[in-house]
C-alpha cells in the first residue's frame, strides 16, 4: 500500500460522527442538520429536462476534453462573469470540463507537484480537506496559513517567508472561503500572481462559492479577472476551479470546470486521459444548459439572503457571528468548546453543527478553527430559523 496513505487525517464527518456517537439527541424534536454544505434548494427543471433528453448518450464514451460545445459554454460564461477581455479565452486551450471540483482539485496536485524537489504546497488554515489529503499524496509537505479574525479570517500572505515561496510549488486558495465566506480583494489576488511569477509556483482558485454573494451588484472578483486586470491576458500559473454544485444546486451531477494557463490545462489533459475521469455526455448536456443560464443564480442567491436575514436576526446578541462575505456558511465563535458546544447542541437540540477544529489544524500560532463551527444555511428558510431559535434558546441556557 502507499505509505503516504497513513498520513490521512479521518475526514471531518468521521470525526463529527464518532463525537456525536457519545450522546442521544432528545426523541420529541426532528433532526436538523447544519453540519454539512450540500445544497438542497430545487435543481432548476433546465437541467433535469437537458439530462432527460440526452440520455442515450450513455451509448457513447465521452472524450477527457470535454464536448466543444460545453467548453464553449464555459468559456462564454467566464467572460461575462469575470469581465474578461473578449478574445482571452479560447475554449479550446483554457478549459476543461471536470467532475466536480473536488476531483478535480485533488488530481491537479498528483500531476503538478514534484515530489522529488522537496515541494511545499501553500493552503489556508481552517480549509477543504480536500487540499491537505492531495498535497500529502502527491508527496508534499503542506504548509498552513492561519485564518483568523485579525487576518479577516484571510491567510496574511505577508508573513510567508521568501525560503518559503521558494519551496512552494502548488498554492491553494478558496475564495469566497470556506468556512468564512472570507472574498480576497483584486488587489491581493495581483500580489499572489506577482509572487508565483516571481518564485515559480501555480495557484489554484477554489471558486466554488463565487455566485453566492450578498449584493447582485458586488460579485466576488476571480483569479482570471485578476490576471486579466494585471495584463496577464494568458493567466499564466493561474488556475481556477467552478462548479456546478452550489451555483446550480446541482451536487449529484457532479460537474465543474478547470480553467486558465493554456500549458497547464494542457498537461492537467494528459493526466486525466490516463486518470478516466471524463464526464458523461448527458452530463455535459445539462451543464451546458446550466452555464448558459443566469436566471436561476439570481434566484438562488435570493434565497440564501432570505436565510441569512432571518438566521442572523433570530441569532446576534446571543452568538458572535456575522454576515459572511459569500459562501452560505456562518463562523460564529462559541461560548464554550466549539467540540463540546457541537455535542451538546446535538444532544440537547438535536441540532448538527461542524466543529471549527475538525476544519483546521492546529500550528505554532494556535489553532484558528478551534472555538468556531460551522453552520451551513442549506435547508430550506422555515428549517434554517427553526435551528436558529434551538440554538439560541441553547445559548441562553449555557
Amino acid at each position: 500500500m502507499n505509505p503516504r496513505l497513513d498520513r490521512l487525517q479521518p475526514y471531518p464527518f468521521e470525526k463529527l460522527a464518532a463525537l456525536l456517537a457519545t450522546a442521544t439527541p432528545p426523541s420529541g424534536l426532528a433532526p436538523i442538520r447544519l453540519s454539512i454544505g450540500e445544497p438542497r434548494h430545487p435543481t432548476p427543471t433546465l437541467i433535469t429536462a437537458a439530462l432527460a433528453a440526452n440520455l442515450n448518450g450513455v451509448a457513447t464514451y465521452p472524450a477527457t476534453r470535454g464536448m466543444p460545445m460545453l467548453r464553449q459554454a464555459i468559456a462564454e460564461w467566464l467572460t461575462r462573469r469575470f469581465q474578461l477581455p473578449p478574445d482571452a479565452l479560447d475554449a479550446q486551450r483554457h478549459v476543461l470540463p471536470v467532475n466536480g471540483t473536488r476531483e478535480a482539485l485533488f488530481a491537479f496536485a498528483q500531476a503538478v507537484v514534484d515530489a522529488e524537489a522537496d515541494a511545499l504546497v501553500l493552503l489556508p488554515n481552517p480549509f477543504y480537506q480536500i487540499y491537505e489529503g492531495a498535497a500529502l499524496l502527491a508527496g508534499a509537505q503542506p504548509r498552513f496559513l492561519p485564518c483568523t479574525a485579525a487576518s479577516g479570517h484571510q491567510p496574511d500572505f505577508e508573513t510567508v517567508d521568501a525560503a518559503s515561496w521558494d519551496r512552494c510549488q502548488l498554492l491553494y486558495i478558496c475564495s469566497p472561503g470556506n468556512p468564512s465566506g472570507a472574498v480576497l480583494s483584486q488587489a491581493t489576488l495581483v500580489r499572489l500572481i506577482e509572487l508565483a511569477e516571481r518564485h515559480d509556483f501555480i495557484i489554484a482558485a477554489d471558486e466554488c462559492y463565487s455566485e453566492l454573494y450578498p449584493q447582485e451588484t458586488e460579485p466576488p472578483v476571480g483569479l482570471l479577472q485578476a490576471a486579466a486586470a494585471a495584463g496577464n491576458t494568458g493567466f499564466q500559473r493561474c488556475v481556477v476551479f467552478h462548479s456546478l454544485s452550489k451555483r446550480s444546486n446541482a451536487p449529484g451531477l457532479r460537474s465543474g470546470f478547470v480553467a486558465g494557463d493554456a500549458d497547464i490545462i494542457r498537461r492537467f489533459l494528459a493526466y486525466r486521459t490516463y486518470h478516466g475521469c471524463a464526464m458523461a455526455l448527458p452530463q455535459q448536456h445539462a451543464s451546458a444548459a446550466a452555464w448558459r443560464d443566469e436566471q436561476h443564480v439570481v434566484d438562488n442567491r435570493r434565497l440564501y439572503r432570505e436565510k441569512f436575514d432571518a438566521v442572523l436576526a433570530v441569532l446576534r446578541g446571543v452568538l458572535d457571528v456575522d454576515r459572511p462575505a459569500g459562501g452560505f456558511y456562518l463562523w460564529p465563535q462559541t461560548p464554550l468548546d466549539d467540540t463540546e458546544f457541537a455535542r451538546r447542541l446535538y444532544a440537547e437540540q438535536h441540532v448538527t453543527v461542524l466543529p471549527g477544529r475538525f476544519l483546521s489544524r492546529p500550528t505554532d500560532d494556535g489553532d484558528p478553527g478551534r472555538g468556531r463551527v460551522r453552520m451551513a444555511l442549506v435547508a430550506p428558510l422555515a428549517e434554517c430559523v427553526e435551528a436558529a431559535e434551538r440554538i439560541a434558546h441553547f445559548c441562553r441556557q449555557l
